[in-house]
């Protein structure tokens, strides 16, 4: 299984570590505070090889000029948004061969939160930025609900035991919210009781996996009719389709105490 380490950063990001087949070698997933991982690399005596970036946004990007002056390793990011510091941009289907780590990974196009938003896939594990979260997804500020929308189904065809490897600690909240679309939901409750257990050890709730996603996460159930009927109650009205209760649920969320 592939090895990875969080480094807790900002206020509720993670920064990401994937180590190789020798695993003091590791790849830096989004970057967005550069001490942060300096300090982790020094502590456990790491070396930096490459830095995958998923999206733009300064919380996970901005480390990214530090990191390449002090070790001088390429960073890899997506073709549609241009990043200081990013060296290499890749977009949907390219294929990012990391030899020091004997590790490949495959680029996939999720837009939505950002419009050329992107993931590294393989190994069993799955780093998508601010894309899906656990129980959750991210804000929609640059793409539609049907982009949004066909970024996560393209996820959720992913196998069920794909380890997903998200941007922010942001299950507990995400989890009453998904209880108040799916009010009777076992599952649902089941996990968060089982992460309020994680977060009150300082243990991350992550990472989550795809088949966990598809029974907890309002946002990859938007035809499940307990989602579909919920949705409508907040609409006031019957939606026509899967992208309507989508866009329903994501405005509720957004509006969402």
């Amino acid at each position: 299984m592939l090895q990875v380490t969080p480094v807790p950063a900002l206020r509720d990001n993670y920064i990401w570590l994937i180590h190789g087949a020798d695993p003091r070698r590791v790849a830096i997933v989004d970057p967005g505070d550069a001490r942060a991982v300096i300090a982790a690399i020094a502590q456990h005596d790491l070396e930096p090889v490459a830095i995958l970036l998923t999206h733009h946004h300064p919380d996970h990007s901005a480390g990214i000029p530090a990191l390449r002056e002090a070790y001088g390793v390429p960073a890899w990011g997506p073709a549609g948004e241009p990043v200081p510091g990013m060296t290499v941009a890749v977009s949907g289907g390219a294929r990012v061969d990391l030899p020091d780590l004997e590790l490949g990974f495959e680029v996939i196009d999720i837009p939505g939160h950002t419009a050329g938003h992107i993931a590294f896939g393989g190994h069993g594990a799955l780093f998508c930025g601010d894309t899906l979260f656990s129980a959750g997804c991210g804000r929609i500020f640059e793409g539609t609900p049907a982009e949004m929308l066909a970024s996560l189904d393209r996820l959720a065809d992913l196998p069920d035991d794909t380890r997903v490897f998200c941007g922010h600690e942001y299950t507990l909240a995400n989890l009453k919210f998904a209880a108040a679309v799916e009010p009777t939901s076992a599952d649902i409750a089941r996990h968060a009781e089982h992460v309020s257990g994680l977060r009150r050890d300082g243990v991350p709730s992550l990472p989550t996996t795809i088949g966990l996603e598809k029974r907890i996460n309002p946002f990859l159930r938007c035809g499940e009719p307990a989602v579909v009927a919920s949705a409508a109650r907040r609409a006031g009205h019957t939606l026509a389709d899967r992208v309507a209760v989508f866009a329903t649920v994501r405005r509720w969320k957004d509006e969402f105490a």
